[in-house]
């Protein structure tokens, strides 16, 4: 009897969240799944940062990464002096071995790295390329003492971005494509509090979602922690998610001006922690701090005792399939 109810009211709410909207969970990554699903990185860093990524089993013995039943946690060195001739200090760069297509990423955070010289980021890459085939898509990225969030694209030719469109975060650069302005792609900067750094630590963490598909593009969101307005299904990362539940993006890259099948393939996701680099690195200065950024970091290990992920989980939801024929109760859709 009350399956029959929930679907009776389905059908009432049609009109007001129709079943084409919803995405279904299809993975979801908790605690030791960072040791087993993903891929740990040892290569040099393309952005030409003062570190040097380690394998699963360095990173573990030397307490850079643990894991629990509901937490996953990967650092940078916070206690070695570092050579002058060596990579650099010891960070972790993992992705993901499957790909997506069209998708939504939800990640729930307690702590992102921070401080100067540190240059995070929590982003996808295509599962093909090489790089920029296939596009970039980066949902958390910062560098220094920033405090707010900036998502951005790195596409082939061709990608365009409107200076006004339905975002809440505010337009820094329009041209999407990696090979013009130094490799800038197309940004937004978010103007909720709390979505980077210090402040997003401070509030107890909190969560990003992002959207891709061919219907409406890219779209990124953030929630901080103790938000009155989270979407329930956010909160409780339910099993069936509807993103138009989900309110103004803080990020929006529409498909108009950026046709979504030449320039988006599968990606697959990508946390890195490196120090200094193409970014970080020119913008050292501005911190206050003396000297050159790749000397401060091989000279002041306890200067990174702030630069960790803290990692609550990491869901994929697809698609709800055409023929999926399962009954989908309200509550499973209403955030």
């Amino acid at each position: 009897m009350y399956a029959i109810l929930a679907f009776l009211v389905l059908l009432a709410l049609a009109p007001y969240c129709t079943r084409a909207a919803l995405f279904i969970n299809k993975k979801t990554y908790m605690g030791p799944d960072f040791f087993e699903d993903f891929t740990w990185e040892t290569a040099d860093d393309p952005t030409h940062g003062r570190v040097n990524f380690v394998d699963l089993q360095t990173a573990l013995r030397n307490n850079l990464t643990a894991a629990s039943t509901n937490k996953f946690v990967m650092r940078v060195d916070s206690t070695t002096l570092v050579s002058n001739d060596s990579r650099g200090r010891d960070s972790i760069r993992i992705i993901s071995n499957d790909a997506y297509d069209d998708a939504i990423v939800l990640i729930d955070l307690s702590h992102m790295p921070f401080g100067a010289a540190v240059w995070p980021a929590f982003w996808t890459l295509s599962g093909e390329g090489p790089w920029p085939n296939g596009a970039e898509i980066d949902i958390i990225e910062g560098v220094n003492y920033d405090t707010q969030n900036l998502a951005s694209l790195h596409t082939t030719s061709s990608c365009y971005m409107a200076q006004q469109r339905a975002q809440s975060g505010f337009t820094v650069s329009t041209n999407c494509d990696a090979a013009v302005n130094y490799n800038q792609g197309c940004g937004t900067r978010f103007i909720k509090p709390n979505s980077y750094g210090s402040g997003f630590n401070s509030a107890g963490g909190g969560w990003f979602a992002m959207e891709r598909s061919r219907e409406d593009g890219v779209k990124v969101w953030f929630w901080s922690k103790h938000e009155d307005n989270v979407p329930r299904n956010i909160r409780d990362a339910d099993t069936f998610i509807d993103p138009s539940s989900f309110g103004m993006p803080s990020a929006s890259f529409p498909k108009d001006t950026c046709d979504y099948d030449t320039h988006f393939n599968a990606h697959r996701m990508i946390f890195d922690m490196t120090l200094c680099g193409d970014w970080a690195g020119s913008e050292f200065s501005s911190t206050g701090i003396l000297g050159s950024c790749n000397e401060y970091v091989d000279a002041t290990p306890n200067a990174f005792q702030d630069a960790y992920w803290e990692v609550n989980s990491l869901h994929v939801y697809l698609p709800l399939p055409d023929n999926f024929s399962g009954i989908i109760f309200p509550e499973n859709i209403l955030g």
